[in-house]
């Protein structure tokens, strides 16, 4: 196993910044035993963003963000294609948001594209670090506008 230097690296989005951005947004967000397999879920109505009270750092960061999103379009849910679609947005987003281009490239030669070991450097968890994977091959297959990026 290899020895990281750049650990120290800037996290451009952190925890706290994304509670602040919910407050300056109007929302509530508050902690609870959610179902199994679900992180998280946002409240246009009441302008609430719930998230399961067992989540580690890097779950809450990732699923405050994604929600932040549903909250930012006014997502009703993901019970429909409309829902659906806003589902897959608010992933695209949040894996663009969290996943710096430059890191993601620094943590993918470190890591020998190792997944697990690149999502912990990064901060993030497995869904969104393939996510983020995912547009890039998107980006490679389709070109640049085909997954909301520039260029």
């Amino acid at each position: 196993m290899r020895i990281v230097t750049w650990k120290a690296r800037r996290q451009t989005t952190d925890i706290d910044t994304l509670y602040a951005r919910a407050g300056g947004m109007g929302l509530r967000v508050e902690e609870d035993c959610l179902p199994r397999g679900m992180n998280g879920y946002y409240c246009d109505a009441l302008g609430l963003i719930v998230l399961h009270d067992k989540l580690n750092a890097r779950q809450r960061l990732c699923t405050l963000q994604h929600e932040l999103i549903h909250a930012h379009y006014h997502d009703i849910g993901c019970g429909s294609i409309i829902g659906l679609r806003a589902e897959l947005r608010a992933r695209r987003e949040t894996a663009l948001t969290l996943i710096s281009p430059i890191e993601y490239r620094l943590a993918e030669s470190t890591y020998d594209g190792e997944a697990y070991s690149m999502a912990v450097e990064l901060g993030v968890t497995m869904q969104v670090l393939r996510d983020y994977q995912t547009l890039l091959e998107q980006r490679v297959r389709y070109g640049a506008e085909m997954v909301g990026q520039q260029p």
